[in-house]
């Protein structure tokens, strides 16, 4: 299997829509430009959703044209609809994420609309970037993969029907999303396997929150079924506005720390992504910072692999 693995930095988006204060959009683009320098090559910057529901994400336009004078960063923008994927598009996004939440509850919190409506609206977008001049990767993240607070369980042949349909309708690549943090390594096991049965490579990230103490675990459950995608968020800010109980993303600090430290090149330049949290200290100090590398320190032992 691959060694290398690739982790997508949601916090601009994932970890700004539920923080209490709002970033301004000089301060979003100085810490993805030092994300970007830290080694991050792939980053979420914001979502096309409306401002009026989720205020952190009114300047994501202005964020996402900003970023791309970023050299050699894809550049990644969230839309729950072809209005969103439109805008996300003429803003110049190299890669467009969809939720799909598998859980009807969740889905009409979430988009207003249940799973199969959601589908349906996958393939509008679908259509419409393909016939655009400009190439743009389409992923789908299939929310609520491991777990609704709404719910509760997921069945395994529906997250792997909801896969597949993606799959059908042309997506590039899907995403399993823990959006509530309640998967853990033995499900996260078993519904990678699923899903793989059923869209093969078509799977490609894993979307891990920590609500549990389990992200770490869950990744590393995932990296031993071949997964070599993860999102991540700096500091463990995050979580959905639209899921009850849903807290942060695995630490990006700490993650690179365990991938690293077991073999696993990132790319990424473990001190220096510390570095980035003064940043966020001081533009988010009413917001909790997470990490145990933060806090403990980098371990003299510890040794970066070449990427």
């Amino acid at each position: 299997m691959a060694k290398a693995v690739n982790i997508c930095e949601v916090g601009p988006r994932d970890g700004l829509q539920m923080a209490q204060g709002r970033m301004a959009t000089d301060t979003k683009l100085r810490w993805i430009a030092q994300l970007a320098a830290a080694g991050l090559k792939e980053i979420e910057v914001g979502s096309f959703v409306s401002p009026r529901m989720i205020p952190q994400m009114a300047d994501t336009g202005d964020v996402v044209r900003g970023a791309l004078a970023i050299e050699g960063l894809t550049v990644c923008a969230l839309a729950c609809n072809l209005k969103g994927a439109i805008a996300a598009h003429e803003a110049g996004a190299h890669v467009l994420a969809i939720p799909i939440s598998v859980s009807d509850t969740h889905s009409h919190a979430n988009v207003n609309k249940g799973t199969e409506a959601q589908v349906e609206m996958v393939r509008s977008i679908v259509d419409w970037v393909r016939a655009q001049p400009r190439p743009m990767r389409i992923d789908a993240a299939t929310a609520t993969a491991f777990g609704c607070s709404m719910e509760g369980g997921v069945p395994l042949d529906r997250v792997a029907r909801v896969a597949a349909a993606l799959a059908a309708i042309g997506v590039d690549r899907i995403a399993l999303a823990d959006t509530v943090g309640y998967a853990h390594p033995a499900l996260v096991r078993d519904t990678v396997r699923a899903v793989q049965d059923a869209i093969g490579d078509r799977l490609h990230k894993l979307h891990l929150h920590d609500t549990m103490g389990l992200g770490l675990a869950n990744a590393l459950a995932g990296l031993n079924e071949g997964i070599r995608d993860f999102d991540a968020c700096l500091a463990g800010l995050g979580g959905c506005p639209f899921a009850p109980g849903a807290s942060g993303n695995v630490v990006t600090e700490d993650l690179v720390f365990m991938l690293e430290s077991m073999g696993f090149p990132t790319g990424i330049d473990l001190q220096q992504l510390v570095g980035v949290r003064t940043l966020l200290a001081q533009s988010l100090p009413g917001e909790t910072l997470r990490g145990g590398v933060a806090m403990a320190g980098i371990p003299q032992t510890f040794q970066p692999q070449a990427a």
